[in-house]
């Protein structure tokens, strides 16, 4: 059992890395920055310069942007200006009407943004936004994670944000020991991403969103070829979630990470196993926060944007909960995570768009697979690849991978991106 204070530190955390969300959160946080920006300036402005790190660049510049049937980082940033409100945090524009839409279009046709890349070292989540009118300016600087205000400019770093954010230092046995035994009023609140997330994913069928992949998946061609089962219906909720959430839909989702498709798929796989299984109230509800609190376990030494594709950690995620379903112990648990390393391992994040929802019904499947392994005692051992026989250093085996070896990758992709 862990001690109270602990608990109430790990909540803490939970409640800082799990929030609400619409749309895709890149394009949301610069559009709260332009918000923050605009109420520092007191009235509209006439000209606003975004200079963003390329990671931000990379997420925001092929994803819809809820209600407005509009791609990219324009649109998000004068209606950011516009109607915004950065008490709002990253349901920064639910207030769009029309007449906000059209009124943000003819901003744009105006041509008063500017987008481009912030130069020098900066974090890999900066965004800097000025905005000028009437021969005032004022900047609003985002860093370090989606909704994180900092005063100064680039020297800002992310140790810095973490330092001060006093993040409690996560381990596996931690993570599992806090779902496994907290008391269950105190983690009861995870039960909202479940009703987010699982309605996001019943609202996509009412429309035709991205590739509608989760919506193929439940056509009888497919069931001929995946069955109406356990795993076409995981699979099926969790693409369509991500599906509508990448498509523009104006539909909130509980994000992890400052990433609500990570939100999306690590909830969604757990809910649907828990009620075909007929788990109780109880067990989804330990399996969740155990999913979540892997996921930020792992971001923690990833960081919040890399080269790898969220998806891997918020499948490892899911495998957990659902191995916690199946009725794994630690050591089960273990081996899932283990065995999703050995196989998610390389992904890379080639931005926001709406086939993220094919990577994370890769993602998916692969957790189903390796919660299953686990339970028949099947684990990658440490001979194989870089499994190491401690989970915790596996995991950041895998991060090490992500955060620093796959920089190069970022950059290519990136250059690919905005060339072709």
């Amino acid at each position: 059992m862990i001690d109270k204070e602990t608990r109430e530190r790990i909540i803490a955390l939970i409640h800082q890395e799990v929030v609400p969300a619409i749309g895709c959160t890149e394009p949301m946080a610069v559009a709260l920055c332009t918000a923050k920006a605009v109420e520092q300036l007191g009235r509209r402005p006439e000209r606003i310069e975004a200079r963003l790190s390329a990671n931000i660049l990379k997420n925001a510049m092929g994803v819809g942007i809820p209600g407005t049937g509009m791609i990219g980082l324009p649109i998000a940033i004068a209606l950011g200006a516009l109607i915004g409100k950065s008490e709002y945090q990253l349901e920064v524009l639910k207030d769009l009407t029309p007449e906000a839409l059209e009124q943000g279009k003819q901003f744009i046709n105006e041509k008063r943004i500017s987008i481009g890349l912030k130069e020098g070292q900066c974090d890999k989540l900066y965004i800097e936004v000025t905005c000028s009118a009437a021969g005032r300016h004022e900047t609003a600087i985002i860093a370090g994670s989606h909704t994180h205000f900092v005063a100064g400019d680039a020297s800002y770093n992310r140790t810095s944000a973490q330092e001060e954010a006093d993040e409690i230092t996560l381990n596996m046995r931690m993570v599992y020991d806090f779902a496994a035994t907290a008391p269950l009023d105190e983690i009861r609140f995870i039960e909202e991403a479940r009703q987010l997330n699982m309605n996001a994913a019943r609202e996509a069928l009412k429309g035709n969103y991205g590739h509608n992949l989760g919506k193929t998946i439940d056509r009888p061609l497919s069931k001929g070829i995946f069955g109406n089962t356990i795993f076409s219906h995981i699979i099926s909720r969790t693409a369509s979630a991500c599906d509508a959430r990448m498509g523009g839909a104006m539909i909130p989702v509980m994000s992890n990470s400052g990433s609500g498709n990570q939100g999306i798929c690590a909830t969604n796989p757990v809910c649907v196993y828990a009620k075909e299984n007929e788990n109780t109230e109880e067990e989804l509800l330990r399996a969740l926060m155990l999913s979540h609190l892997t996921s930020i376990y792992i971001k923690q030494s990833l960081g919040k944007l890399s080269a790898l594709c969220g998806c891997v950690v918020a499948s490892i995620g899911s495998s957990v909960g659902i191995t916690y379903l199946m009725g794994g112990d630690y050591n089960r648990v273990c081996a899932s995570v283990k065995n999703m390393i050995a196989n998610l391992t390389g992904m890379i994040c080639d931005g926001a768009k709406p086939s993220c929802s094919l990577k994370i019904t890769s993602g998916v499947s692969t957790a189903l697979l390796s919660a299953l392994l686990a339970m028949e005692g099947k684990c990658v051992t440490s001979s194989e690849g870089i499994v190491d026989d401690s989970v915790d250093k596996s995991i950041h085996n895998l991060t090490a991978i992500g955060a620093d070896a796959m920089c190069k990758t970022d950059e290519l992709v990136l250059d690919i991106m905005t060339t072709k």
